[in-house]
């Protein structure tokens, strides 16, 4: 367990490297991380590149004659790797938002950013099976974090978000809420009603699918027509 933390060490500290000083080749890597041979690490960047945190390396070319230099550099994805303060700016961008919008604006605004969201997801038909749309929406919401999951009520349909993406900064401002419900809404082609929130101490945020109304009739005749068979 030790030795996997600190080959996770020497990793980090290679990424770190090249996030500084830009694409580097096996030797100087081998210097800056205190003195591993080639071999060594060789067998790191294998790993950093199955991970796709570097890319495929590149030919430096050199001013005198010799053997090609390959250099290695950080993938896309190795941003990921780095500290990110992404919440403390949209809490800046919401501030300056709502200081600065006209009165009953706001909620009009995030009812926008919710169309937006719902608007890449794959569109649902008016005949659809409502199991379906749950699946699509619960797809959708987990692959934007939301970690969901729906089950079915008396009356209809629970859907269940057992994380909120944006719990720092729904504390101080209700409208991501309003925002997510709309957005379960949208997902799901009907109106919904929120039963729960994460914020009010809830396990899940969770919003009601009121089952079709020909399906309540069915399920209410159901009985009906049973003790009509069996007298």
């Amino acid at each position: 367990m030790e030795t996997g933390r600190i080959e996770q060490k020497t990793r980090q500290s290679i990424l770190d490297y090249l996030k500084e000083h830009g694409p580097a080749t096996v030797d100087e890597l081998g210097k800056a991380v205190g003195g591993l041979n080639s071999v060594t690490v060789r067998h790191h960047l294998d790993i950093l590149r199955g991970e796709e945190l570097i890319a495929d390396p590149v030919v430096r070319h050199r001013n005198k004659p010799g053997r090609p230099q390959y250099v290695y550099g950080l993938s896309d994805k190795a941003s990921t790797r780095f500290p990110k303060n992404y919440c403390e700016l949209a809490a800046k961008l919401l501030e300056e938002v709502k200081s600065n919008a006209a009165p009953g604006s706001i909620n009009v605004i995030f009812e926008g950013v919710a169309n937006r969201l719902a608007a890449s997801a794959p569109k649902c038909s008016g005949d659809e099976p409502a199991a379906e749309r749950l699946d699509r929406a619960v797809s959708f919401l987990n692959d934007h974090g939301y970690v969901a999951g729906w089950d079915q009520a008396a009356d209809g349909y629970l859907l269940h978000t057992c994380n909120c993406p944006y719990e720092a900064l729904a504390k101080d401002n209700p409208e991501l809420c309003a925002m997510d419900l709309s957005l379960a809404g949208n997902l799901l082609g009907g109106s919904v009603e929120r039963v729960s929130r994460v914020l009010d101490g809830a396990s899940s945020c969770s919003y009601h699918l009121a089952a079709p109304a020909e399906q309540q009739a069915a399920e209410i005749a159901g009985p009906e027509l049973s003790r009509t068979q069996s007298s």
